[in-house]
């Protein structure tokens, strides 16, 4: 449980630190994003997915 709370603490604090320091750069981002096919958009979870459960496991193996 400790460990949840963890990770979306940190996810917290980074989706913070982005709207507070750069929020237009959010609005870059999304209409970016608005261009892209469903399919791509797709793809891009998929591997932001991929990336973050190595992240998980490289940091579970090492003893965090």
């Amino acid at each position: 449980m400790e460990t949840i709370l963890l990770a979306i603490g940190l996810v917290l604090i980074v989706e913070g630190l982005v709207y507070a320091l750069a929020p237009s750069l959010i609005e870059d981002l999304l209409a970016a994003l608005k261009n892209l096919s469903l399919d791509q958009r797709r793809m891009i979870g998929v591997l932001c997915l991929v990336i973050g459960l190595f992240f998980v496991w490289t940091a579970k193996y090492f003893g965090a």
